[in-house]
């Protein structure tokens, strides 16, 4: 099982990486967006893996926390951008 965690934390991290790299290059608003969420998201996903790995259920629940605040956060920035229009 611990190789399994590893595994799927170095895919996430790679996946923050490529993130980084593809917000630097990003030449509008609504692209940054997106990749951050995704690199906020894969985060979350390794934090999680990290909760698995040591079996604790307060990481859990930060987990289920900074998830919420993601999603209100991403909310939140699309209404920015598109400036209140739905």
């Amino acid at each position: 099982m611990t190789i399994v965690v590893s595994i799927c934390i170095t895919i996430l991290a790679a996946a923050v990486i490529v993130g980084l790299v593809r917000v630097l290059t990003a030449k509008d608003l609504g692209s940054r967006a997106i990749v951050s969420d995704l690199m906020y998201f894969s985060a979350i996903g390794m934090l999680t893996m990290f909760g698995i790995l040591v079996s604790s259920s307060i990481v859990l629940d930060a987990i289920f926390l900074s998830s919420m605040v993601g999603i209100l956060a991403t909310i939140a920035l699309s209404r920015i951008l598109t400036r209140g229009l739905r």
